[in-house]
């Protein structure tokens, strides 16, 4: 396997390091929501546009990001993004009102969709070999998913020690390292100008729709359908309409802002579609488990962070160093069908939990299990890149990681829903508590079960063509610079 270049492990390390704030800044709020509530007199509805605030701008914005990139010049995007990105960190860090936080918040998600849509077009236009890439791709993934693990241990840990002002002020040193390694780093590009796809209501339509989309999923995953639900509901719709517009539009525009044929190509479409279903059930892992070891089995924060770490380090072993070699031997479709299996492994044994469980034989087998998702996420993003061509890879980039935020927050949304649907039907017909809690995140783990194995069909089937990703992938030729 090829070794990566010193100049091209600056890049690598550059894109990773957007990765790492940008899935930090997704998570370590969470822990922080009540010490930040009793600081600045949230209202209990009001507290979660801390998160929700971010989220809907963040989702709404990288497709539009990812073209633009391909338009102005990657390079200049990423540098934007993260210039936005730390500014509105000291805005968060500074903010005296819940007003302020919510406005900062929402320019964080502005600055991550600017940065994280171009980062995948980054990185297959630098890395060429397809050997180079795989590693590439591992140690990206693995970035996202000790990320994802990092956030609420970092966030409790800052909190307590210095203040929730600090999950935020803490980007603002990372974010300038990084924008003056990124100039130093990262290849000047052109771009193709805005007079190849500057399609105004194309870029209107499409970022009202995917907002909308995701506040109505945001208000769902909230449990708030009962109160919200016929506006919800309405958002939800009007949001299909939205975007079934902008895809008229880009079907008939001179200068479309999404050229359809990116949908043409059976590896972009599969993985983005196995990636919906795989990150929606994946919520399930991420978060029903973390609460049922605290509500059910009264595991404190800190012992339900050391319950998990299994997993996160399995994941990170596996995508670190098992993903590259794997891929580049057998092909991305074969080590994302292999890593599904093991998923679905785990989701299966989880939906036998019982309310008594003990660790070592009803969780940790799971924790084990869930190793696939280190195989099964660079495996996405390999074949989700690989028939992005050097003039639109940021376009693709940014649609593979709306399609992410899209599968994440119907997880969110569907899972949480019903779960709490179960628990309420359980206790109105007299169970205990633990008991209510047990049903509603079994029936959240066997609907997860299920979606995987969804994904797994759509995987084997439209992704039929043999070592369909990083072989393909290695035929996508750098841009001029």
């Amino acid at each position: 396997m090829s070794r990566i270049s010193r100049s091209r492990l600056l890049v690598l390390g550059v894109l990773s390091a957007t990765m790492l704030m940008t899935v930090l800044d997704g998570s370590i709020v969470t822990v922080a929501m009540p010490a930040i509530q009793r600081d600045l007199g949230f209202a209990p509805a009001g507290l979660s546009w801390t998160v929700n605030a971010y989220l809907i701008a963040f989702g709404g914005l990288l497709l539009l990001a990812g073209r633009l990139g391909d338009l102005i010049g990657r390079r200049a995007m990423f540098l934007a993004g993260n210039v936005v990105f730390a500014a509105a960190s000291l805005l968060a860090g500074a903010a005296g009102s819940p007003g302020m936080l919510i406005g900062a918040r929402f320019l964080q998600g502005v600055g991550s969709a600017m940065a994280s849509a171009v980062v995948l077009g980054i990185l297959v236009t630098t890395f060429t070999d397809a050997g180079e890439r795989a590693r590439a791709i591992g140690v990206f993934s693995f970035t996202g998913a000790a990320g994802a693990s990092l956030g609420q241990v970092l966030g409790g840990v800052l909190t307590d020690a210095l203040g929730w002002n600090y999950i935020f002020l803490i980007n603002v040193p990372i974010g300038l390292v990084t924008i003056v390694l990124a100039l130093r780093a990262l290849p000047a590009d052109r771009g193709l100008g805005l007079s190849a796809g500057a399609d105004a209501l194309g870029a209107l339509l499409v970022t009202a729709g995917l907002m909308l989309g995701i506040y109505a999923v945001v208000e769902i995953g909230a449990v708030q359908i009962e109160r919200y639900g016929l506006r919800s509901l309405w958002f939800g719709v009007l949001a299909l309409v939205l975007l079934a517009a902008f895809l008229v539009r880009q079907a008939t525009a001179r200068t479309p802002l999404m050229p359809l044929r990116i949908l043409r190509s059976r590896a972009v479409a599969g993985a983005n579609l196995v990636q919906v279903l795989t990150l929606g059930a994946m919520f399930a892992f991420q978060v029903v488990v973390a609460l049922f070891m605290q509500q059910v089995l009264r595991y404190g924060a800190l012992d339900t962070g050391l319950a998990m770490l299994p997993a996160a380090l399995s994941i990170a072993g596996v995508s670190l160093f098992a993903s590259p070699r794997l891929s580049t031997r057998f092909g991305a479709r074969a080590v994302l069908l292999g890593g599904l299996v093991l998923l679905i492994g785990a989701m299966a044994w989880l939906t036998r939990v019982p309310v008594d469980a003990r660790y070592v034989t009803d969780l940790l087998p799971a924790m084990a299990l869930i190793m696939g998702a280190g195989l099964v996420l660079p495996a996405l993003t390999a074949l989700g890149m690989s028939d992005a061509r050097s003039d639109d890879a940021g376009l693709v980039s940014g649609f593979f990681n709306t399609t992410q935020q899209v599968g994440m927050a119907a997880g969110v949304a569907l899972l949480s829903t019903l779960a709490a649907s179960r628990t309420e039907g359980l206790l109105a017909g007299g169970a205990s508590e633990a008991v209510a809690l047990t049903g509603g995140y079994r029936l959240a783990f066997t609907i997860s079960l299920a979606l995987l194995v969804g994904a797994f069909v759509v995987a084997y089937v439209v992704l039929r063509r043999p070592g369909a990703g990083v072989e393909q992938a290695a035929e996508l030729q750098p841009e001029e610079v």
